[in-house]
């Protein structure tokens, strides 16, 4: 079942490490079919990216339960259940350690709006989490959703974790998980030579139009 998702969801796994964001086994893409929303694909947990194939992919009903798969499903599992429970929008949610955004979560900082890339692609802030318990394994996903609320956001900094995004797709949850990363990237570094500060929200309205609305290739 969900041939397509399954190559899609280990495409998007493989590119987390093609693009640096994990280490060993760390991380996991999941997705979910808007047409069949009754399921989510997902990582399996502690196999190595090298050696995945879409068969390796874990089917997983919203309750959790096994419907498909050889291997254990991802220990984030439940998390990006109750996410994906609370919004019925998102098709594909991401979860990395990667570094310099994780930094930021560690110091319980969001990602104020300091640079365009910022503007252009998510149009606000990256916010921080409250503080998350790893037992019971629905707490990562509350906080997570408490901070989401309705907002369209592209992703969360859990505080003292790590990184979670989202989108409509899987695809779509990996490239906010590598924007924030780099954008992340150079906050850091600029902060080393002086102090951060953020553009005005009309400016950051400005950008976040010019990108959606002008940029690129439309159809």
């Amino acid at each position: 079942m969900l041939e397509q998702l399954k190559k899609e969801v280990c495409r998007m796994n493989i590119a987390l490490k093609e693009n640096g964001l994990v280490t060993m086994t760390s991380g996991n893409v999941s997705g979910r079919d808007l047409k069949c929303p009754g399921y989510i694909v997902i990582k399996p947990s502690g196999v190595v990216y090298d050696v995945m194939s879409p068969k390796d992919m874990v089917v997983v009903d919203m309750k959790g339960r096994v419907v498909e798969g050889r291997y254990k499903p991802s220990v984030d599992t439940i998390s990006h259940l109750v996410v994906y429970r609370a919004r019925k929008d998102l098709g594909g949610i991401v979860h990395t350690h990667s570094n310099f955004a994780t930094s930021f979560a560690l110091l319980g900082k969001p990602l104020a709006v300091c640079m365009t890339a910022q503007a252009d692609e998510f149009g606000g802030m990256i916010p921080v989490t409250r503080y998350a318990s790893p037992l019971p394994f629905e707490d990562v996903g509350n906080a997570i959703v408490e901070t989401l609320g309705r907002k369209e956001l592209p992703g969360v900094l859990l505080k003292k974790h790590g990184v979670f995004t989202f989108g409509p797709s899987p695809a779509a949850a990996v490239k906010a998980a590598v924007m924030i990363e780099d954008i992340a990237k150079t906050c850091w570094l600029a902060m080393q030579n002086g102090k951060l500060k953020a553009l005005p929200d009309k400016e950051v309205k400005k950008w976040f139009y010019r990108y959606h609305e002008i940029y690129g290739q439309k159809r």
